[in-house]
Parts: C-alpha cells; sequence; structure tokens
C-alpha cells in the first residue's frame, strides 16, 4: 500500500517465519511491499538455490514488491575483526539474489569495536565500508546504512562523517526511527542532521525505564515517532517506512518469537496502528498500487 509517495513495509520475519505466512501477514494489512530478513531462520544469502527459487516464485505470484534485504553486514554480531573475504562474498551473494528480486537497497551497520584504539577502529570501519561501496557501485545496488551497532551508529555525526568520507550514491542512509532510545540519543535531532542522506526509514519505538528497553507499539514509546513522521511529512520524504515491532522478536538481545500465533496478531496490530499514524501525520488518502 501507498499512502501517496509513501510506501508501507515491513521486516517480514518480525511477524512469521515462513515466507508465506510473511506474505499473508502483508496482504492482511493490504500492504504489497515487504522487507526480507529471515525465512525459516535463515537469511537471504544462506538460502541454498532451490529455497529461493521458492522465494521468488511465492513473491512473482503474490505480486509482491520488495523494497530492501535487511543483511547481517557489519551487525552486532560482527565486530571490526570479522573476516574480510568472508563477508565480501556474502555482499556478492545478497546482489545477485537482489537483481533477481527486483531490489536495489540491503541494509548494513558499521561494525562494534573489538578492542582497538577508537582513531583505528574509525579508520578500519571507513577503509571496509569503503570496499563494501566499491562493490555495490559494481553490483548497482545501494547500501542502507543503519544508526544502530558500529562505528557511524554511534551519533549523526558520526554517521555523517562516514557517509560523506566515502561520497557515493551507492551509501545513503537507513533512519531507525526507534534507536534514539537504546543509542542514547534524541531520534528527532539524529533525524534532522542526516536528513539529506536518508531514503529509508525503520519505525519501532520504545521507552526507557532506568534500567531496559522496552519496544512499544508505535507512538507509546519515547522514540519521538510521531515528531519524525511530521519532519519527515514536512520535507516531502517519498521513501519507504517499514515497521520492525520488536514485540514478540529481538534478534539482536536473541529473543525468540515464542507463541507464532501472538507474533503474527501483533504484527497485524503493529502495521494497522502504523498505517493510522501516518494517514493522521502526514495527513494524506491512500493511492493503491
Amino acid at each position: 500500500m501507498r499512502l501517496n509517495n509513501i510506501s508501507l513495509s515491513g521486516i517480514a520475519d518480525e511477524a512469521a517465519q515462513t515466507l508465506d505466512m510473511q506474505i499473508k501477514a502483508h496482504q492482511m494489512l493490504g500492504w504489497q511491499s515487504i522487507e526480507l530478513r529471515s525465512i525459516q531462520g535463515l537469511s537471504i544469502d544462506e538460502l541454498d538455490e532451490d529455497a529461493f527459487n521458492d522465494v521468488i516464485s511465492l513473491i512473482q505470484s503474490h505480486e509482491m514488491k520488495v523494497t530492501a534485504i535487511s543483511s547481517k553486514v557489519g551487525n552486532w554480531e560482527r565486530p571490526i575483526t570479522f573476516d574480510k573475504e568472508t563477508e565480501t562474498e556474502e555482499l556478492k551473494r545478497i546482489a545477485e539474489r537482489m537483481h533477481r528480486l527486483k531490489t536495489r537497497y540491503v541494509r548494513i551497520m558499521s561494525y562494534p569495536n573489538d578492542g582497538l584504539e577508537p582513531q583505528e577502529w574509525k579508520e578500519k570501519v571507513i577503509a571496509r565500508v569503503q570496499e563494501l561501496t566499491t562493490l555495490a557501485e559494481q553490483e548497482d545496488i545501494i547500501l542502507l546504512h543503519e544508526n544502530c551497532a558500529g562505528w557511524g551508529g554511534q551519533s549523526a555525526a558520526h554517521t555523517i562523517e562516514l557517509i560523506t568520507s566515502i561520497n557515493s550514491k551507492a551509501l545513503r542512509v537507513l533512519f531507525d526511527i526507534g534507536n534514539g532510545i537504546t543509542y542514547g540519543y534524541d531520534s528527532l535531532s539524529f533525524l534532522k542532521a542526516v536528513d539529506p542522506y536518508v531514503e529509508y526509514v525503520h519505525l519501532k519505538d520504545s521507552l526507557n525505564d532506568g534500567q531496559n528497553i522496552h519496544f512499544t507499539f508505535p507512538g507509546a514509546g519515547e522514540s519521538k515517532v510521531a515528531e519524525c513522521l511530521a519532519y519527515l511529512a514536512d520535507r516531502g520524504y517519498k521513501g519507504v517506512i517499514s515497521i520492525e515491532p520488536h514485540i514478540h522478536l529481538i534478534p539482536h538481545l536473541g529473543e525468540s518469537p515464542g507463541n507464532q500465533n501472538d507474533l503474527f496478531a501483533s504484527y497485524i496490530s503493529y502495521g494497522r496502528e502504523t498505517e493510522q499514524l501516518v494517514r493522521s501525520i502526514m495527513k494524506t488518502g491512500v493511492n493503491n498500487g
């Protein structure tokens, strides 16, 4: 579903493990866009050829559009010391499959530290993301750096330095509204600073009770979801808003989804609340297609 120039999507493994149920969740929401992270616990590049052909068949038969691939590149499991060659080959496999899925965006992060001095960590991250960006240019895909784990996710200034140091249209920003509470910054201020480079948005919400981070339904937390959406509307954002509920499935904390029915139902509820919020704030009608 599109709300004028906004396309609503979602990280589908937060609805279900199987692709058919992931698609069903989006169809129940009336959304024809989907973001892929894992299927039956495997990332897109880990699927064997037969399984991936099944993915293509399901996506095509249901006329779904894949808005992005959420990869493991540079994420919380992969410090800057993670094997470079392994990850380069992984990105090549992802790129080949992205072309077959007809999508250009792949989410990355920028490598947690692993005992290096700050300057060395910075230099190694920038050099490594530069190499990945060069590969992305060759493969005609776009890396979306998320404000999450890693050197570039520490602050808006770090993100801007990473993007401008590399200076390529193949490296843009994926802004996740809900990450500010986890990483200790104001989401709206961060968004305003990185705005020129933002091409994709994740929507989640959370609050901090002084001891723990709790993920909430959109607008119920402290992430300034409404304010960020209003800012995006005012500046004429025309991209994707993709939900990442974290209500029952929180990958970086190792929390399993538990009851699959609860997972599916909460995803639907989260999607409906998101759509209502986007409609009210962006004051826009529905444009199906």
